[in-house]
């Protein structure tokens, strides 16, 4: 019985739901160059036992807040980044328009100003503003058919202007009000962080569950039993895990709390949701969606309007981990890290494959690989190198990949 009679309803046999057929699929799977984040868990591994033996430090509780701290920002940007290059796309202002969040955020709490707000309303304007400037951008794109890459490579020169203009002479904004801090810099007591780490692992329980009970009630082919319970235990024993290692020093972070919200809202909005689905349609073959009946144009509108939030979003937690923006808020490496981190997770860029968990496997490869490199105390240029040599290797597996599956017929 093939894949696709089992998914679209077909009881499946028990002979077609045993270990072995299920290991026998994957297997094929795999050989028809469907590897998933095989590639991402292996190079996290080799890149850990490298750096724990160029420093013992590098696995120790307070390198590990450190890490989730830092990864932050780059994984919500890179979760816009993912949406964009779904549907064929590219976002060269994603870093620039961070920085344009931060400026926003840092204005709005200046004690002498006279637009003063409270710290939640002014991170929220701050992601609002981005998140229109994402929809300006992105209707050159979807309405007038400007190539996304013309338009937001002006939009990356136009808001590194701004940026410099509004800060001026002042260089560095100081961000006092601490609300808008703690996004980056609170971190949970230990029994808060259990209790994260239970509602994580109860609603995950509770999710596969409904889907297993849904699924039978209905004769569709479902997971071996052995693997759903493994697959609960393994997410419960990774929560638990991250918790504990994190209260060794400082307890967990609220910024990569957020992350993980983001990461299940927009797994969800991408996989179960219709608009989620007419996104790969349109990255896909967007003339066959559009025949369709799918607006293509709202899709690329709402996509980039995404993009700037996220990209907003990442700004404000940057602002917040530095207390403060200056002259190269948004500036530097972001701009590839956030990037490279979609690609590396997974994400075509050839649009039309991938999934928003892609944002958080290719930001932890970019991050542990630059902190190791902290730590270990090498140059600026090692990082530099090493990181273009792994979105290479990334981006030539990919088109690899890809050529395979066609061959293979999937």
């Amino acid at each position: 019985m093939s894949d696709e009679a089992l998914a679209v309803g077909t009881p499946a046999p028990p002979n077609e739901n045993s270990l072995g057929a299920i290991a026998r699929r994957k297997w094929e799977a795999w050989k028809a160059g469907d590897v998933g984040v095989m590639p991402v868990v292996i190079a996290l591994i080799l890149i850990t036992v490298v750096f724990y033996k160029v420093n013992s430090n590098f696995l120790t509780a307070g390198n590990f807040t450190n890490l989730m701290t830092q990864m932050a920002a780059v994984t919500t940007i890179a979760i816009g980044v993912v949406f964009v290059l779904l549907i064929g796309e590219i976002d060269l202002s994603i870093g620039y328009m961070s920085g344009i969040a931060g400026v926003v955020v840092a204005k709005l709490q200046y004690p002498d100003s006279s637009w003063e707000v409270h710290g939640v309303i002014a991170i929220a304007i701050a992601v609002l503003v981005v998140a229109l400037i994402g929809l300006f951008q992105g209707s050159f794109v979807a309405i007038l058919g400007v190539p996304s890459f013309v338009v937001t490579l002006a939009g990356l020169l136009f808001w590194q202007g701004v940026i410099q203009y509004t800060i001026g002479d002042q260089g560095v904004i100081v961000i006092d009000d601490s609300l808008i801090n703690n996004v980056a810099n609170y971190f949970f007591s230990d029994t808060a962080g259990y209790l994260i780490a239970a509602i994580v692992s109860g609603l995950f329980l509770l999710a596969t569950l409904a889907g297993v009970i849904s699924r039978r009630r209905h004769g569709i082919y479902t997971d071996n039993l052995v693997i759903v319970a493994a697959k609960i235990v393994g997410l419960a024993a990774i929560a638990f895990g991250v918790v504990y290692w994190a209260n060794e020093e400082r307890g967990f972070p609220f910024a990569f709390l957020l992350v993980i919200v983001l990461l299940v809202l927009f797994t969800w909005i991408a996989e179960r949701t219709t608009f989620g689905r007419h996104v790969y349609a349109v990255g896909g073959n967007a003339e066959a969606a559009r025949r369709a009946g799918i607006n293509v144009r709202n899709i690329r509108l709402i996509v980039f309007m995404i993009s700037g939030a996220m990209a907003g979003l990442g700004g404000v937690i940057l602002a917040s981990r530095l207390n403060s923006v200056d002259l190269n808020a948004g500036g530097g490496t972001l701009l590839l890290d956030a990037i490279a981190a979609a690609v590396i997770g997974g994400t075509s860029l050839f649009g039309g494959r991938g999934r928003v968990i892609s944002a958080l496997m290719g930001a932890l490869v970019i991050s542990t690989l630059a902190n190791g490199i902290d730590l270990a105390g090498w140059s600026s240029a090692i990082k530099y190198m090493a990181t273009g040599a792994i979105l290479l290797a990334a981006v030539t597996l990919d088109t690899l990949l890809r050529r395979r599956q066609q061959r293979a017929g999937r």
